[in-house]
């Protein structure tokens, strides 16, 4: 016969939840062998900050005339690659097939006007007359970029057409934004002279 059976007692409390204002999921992160994290986030809580690293001063800024003179070092290499460059755009528009020299020619008056290219608007003017000369001069020197590459697309087509070989035949040179250019370096050059 089967005699009445009492419910088991509740088990004890843990002593971690024993402390006064101790939440049981303390204790239980206790139990799971936490202490240990639960102490170094208590330490970590109780770290004063460290204390920030000293500001370092800001950077001296070029003078006007070191923007000036750097400016127009750049425009002096540049308009010194112009004059290959053109007569590598004038030899895509000369009769008759184009030679690979021609196209060797192009491809490195390409790189040395990129990489010029490249310096100019890394150029770190902050003068707002130099911030515009230096915006210009990228613009004119981007032309060239694009009338070597244009004149190579002309000069090396895979299917010829009258219509292409015409353009073709009317390349003489970088024209008129080249000499833009030199102007550019020219008036920089006086100012430069004149500080």
């Amino acid at each position: 016969m089967r005699t009445g059976t009492t419910p088991p007692a509740p088990a004890p409390a843990p002593p971690a939840a024993r402390w006064l204002g101790v939440p049981r999921w303390r204790a239980a992160l206790g139990r799971l062998g936490a202490r240990r994290w639960l102490a170094a986030v208590q330490l970590l809580a109780a770290v004063r900050p460290l204390p920030r690293p000293h500001r370092r001063p800001a950077p001296v800024r070029p003078s006007r005339a070191e923007q000036l003179r750097a400016l127009v070092a750049v425009l002096d290499e540049a308009v010194a690659a112009q004059t290959p460059a053109d007569e590598a755009v004038a030899a895509c528009g000369e009769p008759g097939p184009v030679s690979r020299g021609t196209a060797r020619d192009c491809g490195q008056q390409s790189i040395a006007l990129h990489r010029l290219h490249a310096r100019l608007q890394d150029l770190g003017t902050t003068d707002p007359d130099l911030v515009a000369a230096q915006a210009r001069a990228v613009r004119l020197l981007a032309y060239d970029l694009w009338m070597l590459r244009a004149s190579m697309n002309l000069a090396f087509t895979v299917r010829p057409v009258d219509r292409t070989e015409a353009a073709r035949l009317r390349l003489n040179g970088l024209g008129r934004p080249a000499d833009d250019l030199r102007r550019l370096r020219d008036s920089l050059r006086v100012e430069l002279r004149d500080t």
